[in-house]
């Protein structure tokens, strides 16, 4: 539960409209440092405040899209989002050494979507759908 001097002093950092497109998609007023961005459009904050945000949730993602899903979020970015790397993925050294430079750009989980795979099938189907035939009269 948001207490109300929390959601003041959040309407006062982000501004009303910031604050109600927050409370209409992730139903929290939160508000943070902006750590930065990925190629999906998608920004990453932080917020260190200890008497605010409830220990482990001091970090978040505002998604670009309106219809949204875990697997819009890249590899380096969910590392730094469930604390499993420090820096986030601009800054880290050892991701950025690591990092290929051929590696092609994230593309997120497309099932159930227009865009996902979808094979195209060269066999012969072993049953056939009854087709009639029909016989000249005489």
């Amino acid at each position: 539960m948001v207490s109300l001097w929390r959601t003041v002093r959040s309407i006062q950092r982000t501004g009303l409209k910031e604050w109600w497109r927050q409370m209409q998609y992730i139903g929290d007023a939160k508000s943070g440092r902006l750590v930065g961005t990925d190629q999906l459009g998608n920004r990453y904050y932080e917020n260190y405040n200890g008497e605010e945000e409830v220990p482990g949730r001091h970090r978040w993602v505002d998604y670009a899209q309106h219809d949204y899903n875990g697997s819009q979020v890249p590899p380096g970015w969910h590392a730094w989002i469930t604390h499993m790397r420090q820096l986030p993925p601009h800054e880290d050294p050892i991701v950025q050494k690591y990092t290929p430079a051929w590696q092609s750009p994230y593309v997120e989980n497309l099932t159930g979507t227009r865009g996902a795979y979808r094979p195209y099938n060269t066999t012969k189907p072993k049953v056939y759908g009854w087709e009639p035939k029909t016989a000249d009269r005489a």
